[in-house]
């Protein structure tokens, strides 16, 4: 695209639907923030967005990942700035391909009629012929005709995706050639899939970024990175701030939260891993939990690699595993193990003979 500016006046809002149509969310992504991911792509620097003082931090959030904005009241502003040929969005689009009827339009700034950024000039071009919309209904029609496209083109790339009706994909996400979209599946925000990877049936990743070959099943997985040839779920839930390792295994009912997690480690089943960092290899046996919180702070755990930790073991924060070691079933740990150690921390068991027996006749004379 040859022009480097481009205005978008968010002030021919539908104020019906109680704030600028461009700044609704089509596929999770609000459409402002679309169209200027698109203009960026295609060599856009620069974006003067003219909009109303009390949806001005609503617009600059929008637009947290575009360079070049600036968010102002009027566009004389805009006019003033720059001489050159611009690209004028003067009412809502969304950024795919309509048959007519497109309101942008490429014009001198001294040719824009300021006061009517709509009224485009005669000898404007019209580069891009994108979808008006023009109130709510809109939105809704949009948002069909948005998912099949988007869809259509992850196809025509080589990804598979099962049952497009119940698939929907946020415009900002990429994915790469050979992964498999169960249905149910939803992908939201900068979303980045791999090659070779099976998404879903009913998964939900957000803000993450998935390595190749990898499978998620049945989970949510949220603003966090997932290595190559690991599988999560089915039933996962992964928080915010985790980094997860090539080769891994994340089980049934695993939920992790603000943590690293190194190659070949797995976390197969009813585990709960929060503010740790976790070393390779590592086997987590059922029903462990770091123990992270005290009801005031939050605490580190530190685990080692090739530690093997007992089914039920209880870490509590802070505490350091050391390589190689191991922890008994139903311990609960709360100092430092060293490497290639043993810890037992449980109390020895004592049988009382007749003891269930006797308790089961009390019933009896009650």
């Amino acid at each position: 695209m040859a022009f480097k500016t481009a205005v978008i006046n968010l002030k021919e809002a539908a104020f019906s639907v109680g704030k600028p149509l461009m700044l609704h969310e089509l596929l999770f992504c609000p459409i402002l923030t679309w169209v200027c991911e698109e203009l960026q792509s295609n060599g856009v620097q620069r974006f003067f967005v003219v909009c109303h003082e009390n949806w001005q931090a609503a617009a600059q959030k929008a637009l947290s990942s575009v360079q070049g904005v600036e968010i102002i009241s009027d566009t004389v502003e805009a006019v003033k700035a720059t001489e050159e040929e611009v690209l004028v969005i003067p009412t809502a689009v969304v950024p795919v391909h309509s048959f007519a009827g497109s309101p942008v339009y490429a014009a001198r700034c001294g040719e824009i009629d300021v006061e009517n950024p709509a009224h485009a000039p005669e000898t404007c071009s019209r580069p891009l012929d994108w979808m008006p919309l023009t109130g709510a209904q809109d939105l809704q029609r949009a948002s069909s005709l948005c998912r099949e496209m988007i869809n259509a083109r992850f196809m025509a790339e080589g990804v598979t995706i099962v049952d497009p009706a119940t698939t929907y994909i946020d415009p900002r996400c990429r994915i790469g050639a050979g992964s498999v979209l169960l249905p149910g599946s939803i992908l939201r925000g900068h979303t980045i899939i791999g090659a070779d990877c099976e998404i879903g049936p009913n998964s939900m990743i957000r803000e993450c970024t998935v390595g190749d070959g990898t499978t998620v099943n049945a989970s949510q997985l949220n603003e966090s990175t997932v290595g190559s040839h690991t599988t999560v779920g089915p039933f996962a839930y992964i928080r915010p701030h985790c980094h997860i390792g090539d080769h891994c295994r994340v089980g049934d009912f695993v939920e992790m939260k603000n943590s690293t997690v190194g190659n070949g480690t797995k976390v197969s089943h009813l585990t709960y891993v929060g503010d740790s960092d976790v070393g390779e290899e590592v086997n987590f046996g059922c029903g462990t939990v770091t123990t992270n919180y005290d009801g005031h702070k939050k605490y580190r755990c530190t685990i080692g690699s090739h530690v093997f930790l007992g089914c039920n073991t209880n870490l509590v924060a802070p505490v350091t595993i050391g390589d190689g070691a191991y922890t008994a079933a139903g311990s609960t740990v709360t100092e430092d193990v060293p490497g290639d150690a043993l810890a037992i921390a449980r109390e020895r068991q004592t049988n009382k003979p007749g003891w269930a027996a006797k308790f089961r006749s009390s019933w009896e004379e009650k």
